[in-house]
């Protein structure tokens, strides 16, 4: 009220009253709302407990200020009353009623300007967390209509003349509906008007390639002629005469940036540093620039795309974008001669005046922005000659580029502000479930919420698949999901919704790993400990210290392992994240030989004791040198192993948990003489400083 959310406790409450909110203004019977709220099957206090739920809803009316009855007692049952209160849903139908209206009477803008008003009531899925079977079908119902709205407002604003403004909402439709003709032919049609003929024909041919895989069945005569129309230019296609036409100012201004994130959560102190791309005016500097690196799921689109609308009034001159597929497998990256293409279309150079050689291509891009103030979003990267043509001259231009990989070049040549993203707080993350779950929600499993961030490795992609799962069961609990979750064989696969699965995010990047830095990757994963230095890696591989590391750091580059700087032995760590390690676990079984497995752990696990021996060894006042009868020899170094143990004490301290970890792991892999050794390493001094 007065613009508040008001959270319903209950789900028979939300059932009850969407079953008014459905009705407004309509009698709806005690009969039907209890065959609604117990599914046919109400109890025999069935009645008593509607009037309950009711009255409780009255009362938490009258507790947020609303003087007048919401909900008013009529036989056979109750209605929502109308008179001095506003219903979404009844305004939705006037205005569309309303824009049916100004089609009949050809008025076409004015038909458009009220769809458009009518698609702005809609905040996300219509009763979303509310149960109950006439419910679900009515949500349903309404998702079609808020549809045919849309493609009706679609229709009229390809008649009034506008297309290039039309196709990013449209892409997004399609992705997200993949069979829904009408859309689909609307994206064609306005891909064709402003000269991308050749997307027009891919937008087809993705469809038909989905109609066949999901129906068996070729699409629809009206999309198979449309495609024909624009195989062969037929003038049918042609604008319509009386289209009124923009001015060619703004035609050339393209607002290409994909919808915002809903319900986008923290990443202040990162949007601060983006905001001072922009703020400051005046004087001679180059241009603005921006690198959000990061592992995927990490949220780098979503803070790109997030910061891009809130200074998108910035940049009166355009807001262009292009998805570069640096990291889909199932497409090729896109190739800056074609980004060049789009761009340049963008900016309205017809398509019969694009130059074919891509230098000529750089120059006209670059000629047209030297005087405008143009946003350009390059995400998914995959290397820096992908985008290299693609940065304007412009000091006046701003660009924010997204990849998995380092770019050093953007860095070094542009000068571009570099942003790493790591998981997010896990107030942040929690935040993150309460937006789209609903606070009261979180509030009563507050402990579990904490715990199933936590399983989500706090990072935005899972986070947020997590929280569909439980939007769309609103009889799971979120302690429900957290004991799915729980089960490390499972997660990787619960974490996956539709086409987004973080195991073949990380799938994409352990591919492209060459085979010694992958083989790594399987055998640190089978590593118990939270965190390694990187003679581990040495010591796994049998290889020198430099190798290895170097090969840390390549998985470092592919984010698909993390530093956490170095320690006080001089020694740079690393850590997994849980769903990296899940990952190179699944791998390191499927394609991992478990005999090497096992040589590789026990070179591990006897490194640790070695070194062990030594720092107790250095602990005695021998300050130099090697002890006599060492099995150390990985290190012939003495210099390297003197390094690591100058402190014995705060090696052990850095290490501690590790040789806990290692007691207990060579134990388990059947070394229970190396488990004994390290035991009795440890807990020798403790015993003679209890004697003593």
């Amino acid at each position: 009220m007065g613009g508040r959310r008001i959270a319903i406790g209950g789900a028979r409450q939300r059932t009850i009253l969407a079953l008014l909110l459905l009705n407004p203004g309509r009698i709806v019977s005690v009969d039907t709302l209890m065959e609604t709220v117990w599914n046919g099957s109400p109890p025999a206090t069935a009645r008593t407990q509607v009037a309950i739920c009711i009255a409780a809803l009255r009362k938490r009316f009258k507790a947020e200020g609303s003087d007048a009855d919401v909900i008013v007692t009529a036989h056979p049952g109750y209605l929502l009353a109308l008179e001095n209160h506003y219903v979404d849903s009844v305004e939705f139908d006037q205005l569309t009623a309303t824009a049916q209206k100004a089609l009949e009477e050809h008025r076409v803008a004015d038909a458009a300007h009220a769809y458009e008003q009518a698609l702005a009531l809609w905040r996300g899925p219509a009763l979303a967390g509310v149960a109950g079977a006439l419910v679900e079908d009515e949500t349903a119902r309404l998702e079609e209509l808020r549809l045919a709205t849309y493609d009706a407002y679609v229709a009229a604003k390809l008649e009034h003349g506008c297309y290039r403004e039309l196709i990013p909402d449209l892409v997004t439709v399609v992705r997200d509906h993949p069979l829904r003709e009408r859309s689909r032919g609307a994206l064609m049609l306005a891909q064709y008007r402003v000269g991308r003929r050749a997307e027009a024909m891919e937008t087809f041919r993705e469809g038909r390639a989905r109609f066949i895989e999901d129906l068996g069945l070729e699409p629809g005569p009206e999309l198979q002629q449309l495609h024909d129309a624009i195989l062969r230019d037929d003038p049918s296609l042609a604008p319509p005469v009386t289209a009124v036409r923009a001015t060619p100012e703004e035609r050339q201004i393209p607002l290409e940036l994909p919808a915002n994130v809903p319900a986008f959560s923290g990443r202040l102190s990162q949007l601060a540093l983006l905001d001072g791309l922009v703020d400051h005016e005046g004087g001679e500097r180059s241009l603005p620039a921006a690198l959000i690196t990061g592992s995927a799921g990490v949220g780098k689109t979503g803070l790109a795309l997030h910061w891009s609308h809130s200074v998108a009034d910035r940049f009166p001159d355009g807001l262009l974008y292009a998805d570069m597929t640096g990291h889909d497998e199932s497409r090729l990256p896109a190739s800056p001669e074609a980004v060049l293409g789009w761009f340049l279309r963008s900016l309205g150079v017809p398509e019969a005046d694009v130059p074919a050689a891509v230098h000529e291509r750089v120059a006209l891009y670059r000629s047209l922005l030297v005087d405008r103030k143009v946003l350009i979003v390059l995400d998914d990267v995959l290397t820096f000659d992908q985008i290299c043509a693609l940065i304007p001259g412009s000091p006046r231009c701003c660009v924010v580029v997204t990849s998995r990989c380092q770019l050093e070049q953007l860095v070094v040549r542009h000068g571009a502000l570099r942003i790493d993203l790591d998981e997010l707080t896990r107030q942040e993350a929690t935040g993150l479930l309460e937006r789209i779950i609903g606070e009261e929600r979180v509030r009563f499993a507050k402990a579990d919420a904490d715990r199933l961030v936590e399983l989500c490795d706090r990072l935005p992609l899972t986070v947020r698949i997590a929280a569909a799962k439980l939007a769309a069961k609103p009889h799971w609990s979120v302690g429900h999901l957290v004991s799915r979750l729980a089960n490390e064989q499972h997660r990787l696969d619960e974490l996956s919704a539709g086409d987004l699965r973080i195991r073949s995010s990380f799938e994409r990047s352990y591919r492209a790993l060459p085979a010694n830095a992958a083989e790594l990757y399987q055998r640190l994963a089978l590593l118990e400990m939270p965190n390694f230095a990187g003679w581990v890696g040495a010591a796994l591989l049998d290889e020198n210290i430099d190798t290895a590391e170097g090969l840390m750091e390549q998985l470092v580059d592919a984010q698909l392992l993390h530093t956490m700087g170095f320690d006080v032995t001089g020694q740079p760590r690393y850590r997994f994240r849980n769903l990296s390690r899940l990952y190179a676990r699944e791998v390191a079984q499927r394609e991992g030989n478990a005999l090497e497995q096992r040589e590789a752990l026990g070179r591990a696990f006897r490194s640790w004791l070695a070194i062990a021996e030594h720092a107790r060894w250095r602990e005695r006042d021998h300050h130099t040198g090697q002890q006599t009868g060492s099995i150390w020899q990985l290190m012939p170094d003495p210099a390297v192993l003197d390094k690591l143990t100058a402190s014995a004490a705060d090696w052990f301290a850095v290490e501690r948990l590790a040789l806990i970890s290692v007691i207990d792991q060579a134990a388990l892999w059947g070394m229970d003489q190396l488990s004994q050794d390290l035991t009795t390493l440890l807990v020798a001094p403790m015993e003679s400083r209890r004697c003593g």
